[in-house]
């Protein structure tokens, strides 16, 4: 259903529902484009998005431009419900990604130099990369990758049992995250320290508030980062195409689809992105699952019992429960009218996935964690339409693998205290989280 009830300029405020909804967020007690609003306890925020899908239309946050900031103020909708979340996604030609998914939006300059990622694409462009890139994800690469994946996944917890691992992010989570990527994409062995550090460079602070210091900082180590990713995978991608090897940079550099391969720049920007985003995530993922499942022992007790009947939906249940990525944002392109509220062209909405896997319209007691949940319509990977994540099923195969070797092993290994967490708008990072193997002293967690 299209149309609108209102008019408004590309950042203007004259739009009589978006007024409304305005200031109607002015009188809630929390502000979504407030930084201190991510670093609440996750308890707060969540009851904070249980209170905007009780509204009757989103509410509209205003973006503070900053002191002596060029631009106006800017803001954004937040889409809170489920269906809204998933209408939003699969009407891209309504609700685009374009110039950026993320916040800030990148520079043209950025994008100039980089590359578009693919995230941040629409229409024919987007198309055609994913075509590229989606053949390189066949059912016999993904069959060839889940051999090597369960392979790697009993080599870390052996690792972890030898080692007595007490930090289980760098341990396993990152490490089986990262490797599987690295053996997907035919990365050297000696290179791939490097490569790693490049990672967390550029990934480190997405999303987080910053101070104006780092603010001015930070960038630059992160554009560095993903430059020295670039070289990297350029080189590799010249080397695949004179000697193909079967890995995945060899399939994108000698696809050709409607008569076009993969461009250097094209291959540069999603390897950064399937390094950022494929590691980053899936690693989330795992970090979550651990504490989870130490979390609610009724829960792993089930699943260590009969693994091979609950293992699918354990792993829904964890992304769901956790909600890795938080948040995408979308564009409005065109008159649209969705959940009570009429968008106008210049819009922009905030995609709350971590609300919309709480919507007590679609999950019963969505706040419990529950590993037998059937159905389970999460939106971990997105809401569907054309950027539903290619690397969903690699994500659940590697989550799947490890978790199985965890609870295969005579003992048991646990979270002890809590995760630290990223304070993030972006994404629920864990960046560490101490672990145990069970014994007397570890049993419960404190």
């Amino acid at each position: 259903m299209d149309g609108t009830n209102g008019t408004s300029g590309a950042d203007g405020m004259s739009s009589a529902d978006r007024t409304s909804s305005a200031r109607h967020a002015d009188r809630l007690p929390f502000d979504l484009a407030d930084p201190a609003f991510w670093k609440l306890p996750r308890e707060q925020r969540l009851a904070a998005f249980a209170h905007l899908r009780r509204l009757e239309r989103p509410a509209y946050f205003v973006e503070r431009a900053g002191r002596g900031a060029r631009r106006p103020e800017r803001g954004f909708y937040a889409l809170v419900r489920h269906a809204d979340v998933v209408e939003a996604s699969r009407q891209a030609e309504v609700f685009a990604s374009a110039p950026g998914a993320t916040a800030p939006e990148p520079p043209r300059w950025v994008r100039t130099v980089f590359g578009d990622s693919m995230v941040n694409l629409d229409g024919p462009r987007h198309a055609q990369l994913r075509r590229v890139v989606s053949r390189a994800f066949t059912p016999r690469v993904l069959a060839d990758a889940e051999a090597g994946i369960n392979a790697l996944a009993a080599r870390i917890v052996d690792d972890l049992v030898a080692g007595r691992a007490d930090e289980f992010v760098s341990a396993a989570a990152s490490r089986m995250a990262f490797e599987v990527i690295c053996d997907m994409l035919g990365v050297p062995e000696p290179g791939r320290v490097e490569i790693a550090r490049q990672v967390d460079r550029a990934s480190e602070n997405a999303g987080v508030a910053r101070t104006l210091r780092a603010r001015i900082r930070v960038p630059g180590r992160g554009l560095r980062a993903l430059g020295r990713m670039q070289l990297t995978v350029a080189a590799l991608g010249r080397e695949r195409r004179r000697h193909p090897t079967g890995d995945l940079i060899s399939a994108l550099v000698t696809a050709d689809v409607d008569g076009q391969a993969l461009s250097t720049r094209q291959l540069g920007s999603f390897f950064s992105l399937l390094m950022v985003a494929g590691v980053e995530t899936t690693r989330n993922a795992i970090a979550h699952a651990l504490a989870l499942l130490t979390d609610h022992p009724d829960q792993r007790d089930l699943l260590t019992r009969d693994f091979e009947r609950y293992a699918d939906t354990a792993v829904d249940e964890i992304v769901r429960f956790s909600t890795p990525i938080i948040q995408f944002r979308r564009h409005v392109k065109r008159p649209h009218v969705m959940g009570g509220q009429a968008f106008v062209p210049g819009d922009r909405v905030m995609l709350l996935y971590a609300s919309a896997n709480r919507d007590e319209a679609v999950f019963d007691r969505p706040d419990t964690f529950d590993i037998t949940r059937r159905p389970n319509p999460h939106l971990g990977y997105g809401g569907g339409g054309p950027h539903y994540c290619l690397g969903a099923h690699l994500a659940r195969v590697e989550i799947k693998a490890l978790l199985r070797e965890l609870l295969s092993r005579p003992r048991a290994l646990r979270a002890v205290g809590l995760p630290e967490l990223g304070h993030s708008n972006f994404d629920n990072r864990v960046r560490s989280q101490r672990c145990a193997f069970e014994d007397a002293e570890t049993r419960t967690r404190p």
